[in-house]
């Protein structure tokens, strides 16, 4: 009998879709992946297996281990390989090249974000920033058009500390993109 019939902790996506794309649930991946001793493998060794014993594709090879992992308490949610990850997203009444004019001018970005200290390190317009920020941490914002003067942009943190962090990080995010919709939306 395997150590349990299912995740203890929400798996990364459900059973159905697990099962639709792989071949097979939850509980069974956790029984194979048990049995060929994963619990001890680091987790490229496990993707490595999922894809080359089981034909899973590469993004779904990376769902089934990491929902093994975290089964297993082997990895925390939001949890990644080089630290824990936070994302944040706001949908804007504005076009995207002003929604991402917000970010890129200093002037304009300070009245939503203050005086944050960082570094953008790639900048392609109206499309994404790459930044490191004060913290060390990384920081990828995307923008999109959502339609006719609709946009909206996807901030994702990596290389954050810990659990904490993720929780402090989506609590910034938030109320600064909240702010960022009230002065693109209000002016």
């Amino acid at each position: 009998m395997s150590k349990a019939r299912s995740p203890a902790v929400e798996p990364p996506v459900g059973d159905a879709a697990v099962r639709a794309k792989t071949g097979k649930s939850w509980a069974e991946w956790l029984d194979v992946l048990d049995a060929a001793g994963a619990a001890k493998m680091g987790h490229r060794a496990i993707v490595e297996h999922v894809a080359e014993r089981y034909g899973v594709p590469g993004w779904w090879a990376q769902t089934v281990t990491v929902g093994y992992e975290r089964a297993r308490g082997l990895r925390e949610k939001h949890q990644t390989a080089t630290g824990f990850s936070a994302n944040a997203s706001k949908t804007v009444a504005t076009p995207v090249a002003r929604l991402y004019a917000a970010w890129a001018e200093g002037s304009l970005r300070r009245r939503w974000l203050g005086a944050a200290k960082f570094t953008i390190r790639k900048a392609t317009p109206s499309t994404s920033l790459r930044i490191t920020w004060g913290d060390g941490s990384d920081i990828e914002v995307l923008f999109s058009a959502k339609g006719a003067g609709k946009s909206q942009v996807t901030v994702q943190s990596r290389r954050l500390a810990d659990a904490a962090a993720v929780t402090r990080t989506k609590a910034f995010w938030k109320k600064r993109l909240d702010r960022l919709e009230e002065l693109l939306e209000g002016s």
